[in-house]
């Protein structure tokens, strides 16, 4: 893993992988590529989304993101394993601000990719 505390690497992962997925120069393949793993599979709530989904999953985020935040309230990390609580505000283009709460399990690759993640969310604003 990185030698920075676990809440900042989780928060800096995350907001730069954002950064990038909605920035429209950026290849959606290419962001994915970037900041996950060939083999990724990420469960939040129940829904399991791959590679091709995540791809697919930028158009709607790109259409609609206008500011986020994410604020990590604490980490751990075991060799490549993590688990994180955090809060990601969010300003949608038609909608007031959305602040979910987040619980994700998941595993970085050596290199720093995402490889699994599982998250539970909780709107709670």
């Amino acid at each position: 893993m990185n030698p920075r505390p676990p809440e900042q690497f989780i928060a800096d992962f995350f907001t730069a992988y954002t950064a990038a997925a909605v920035d429209q120069d950026n290849d959606p393949d290419e962001v994915i590529d970037r900041f996950h793993t060939l083999d990724i599979v990420q469960v939040a709530d129940g829904i399991r989304l791959d590679r091709a989904r995540l791809v697919a999953h930028l158009k709607p985020v790109r259409k609609n993101l206008r500011d986020y935040r994410f604020e990590v309230h604490e980490a751990f990390v075991d060799g490549e394993r993590f688990a994180a609580r955090m809060t990601v505000h969010a300003q949608l283009r038609k909608a007031d601000a959305v602040v979910t709460e987040v619980f994700m399990f998941g595993e970085f690759a050596s290199d720093g990719r995402l490889r699994r993640a599982e998250q539970l969310t909780r709107k709670v604003g």
